[in-house]
């Protein structure tokens, strides 16, 4: 007798939030637009576990004060870059993570953490890649002398920076911008457009 999908459970499924882990060295501010987005309804997700590798750092403060969970794997520690990334790849799977998201993780990963979430791994960079990959991309950008620039949204593969880009936000760049006043209007840019890609995978992701 062949077995039939009860579309009720198929729905229900559809409208559980996404089960999301987020990596962070620094601030933590794309961190908190994730949280804030899911907090207004426009990403639909969970932010089940955040990783940071400096004790300490604005993201872990962050995640103190949200209430999520929060996790340090020191890489200071665990020196050794695949065992770092196996330690992540075990700490989001016991927290039942369906995708990791890098936010200002300031470390290369290796294939252990690709392999292990593969087509699942997001990252967020300051450029518009192909353009100014690799460190400070917004201080290429003003070294090159470009008129515009701004952040893009990737799944992260081998290379770096060069896996498929998800989504991009254009940022103009001022004839007076300095390091600091064109990160300000790149980050305000990747607050917007982190969690809309997000939510926008996700149809993909539940499918596969």
């Amino acid at each position: 007798m062949p077995a039939f999908s009860d579309p009720s459970q198929q729905n229900q499924s559809d409208q559980t939030p996404l089960r999301i882990g987020v990596m962070a060295s620094g601030n933590g501010s794309n961190f908190e637009a994730l949280a804030q987005a899911i907090d207004a309804g426009t990403l639909a997700a969970e932010i089940r576990l955040l990783v940071v590798n400096n004790p300490g750092c604005g993201a872990q403060q962050r995640a103190q004060r949200l209430g999520i969970p929060c996790t340090v794997l020191d890489h200071r520690v665990l020196r050794e870059r695949e065992r770092l990334d196996q330690a992540l790849v075990d700490c989001f799977r016991s927290a039942a993570v369906e995708v990791i998201v890098m936010a200002g993780w300031m470390r290369i990963v290796t294939p252990v953490l690709i392999n292990g979430f593969a087509d699942r791994l997001v990252n967020i960079h300051p450029s518009l890649l192909p353009s100014f990959k690799g460190l400070d991309g917004i201080g290429q950008a003003l070294a090159a002398g470009v008129k515009i620039t701004g952040c893009s949204v990737h799944l992260v593969t081998a290379e770096l920076d060069g896996g498929p880009i998800l989504a991009q936000a254009a940022v103009p760049v001022e004839e007076k911008d300095t390091h600091a006043t064109l990160s300000e209007r790149v980050h305000q840019a990747e607050h917007r457009l982190l969690p809309e890609a997000i939510n926008a995978m996700i149809p993909v992701w539940r499918q596969g």
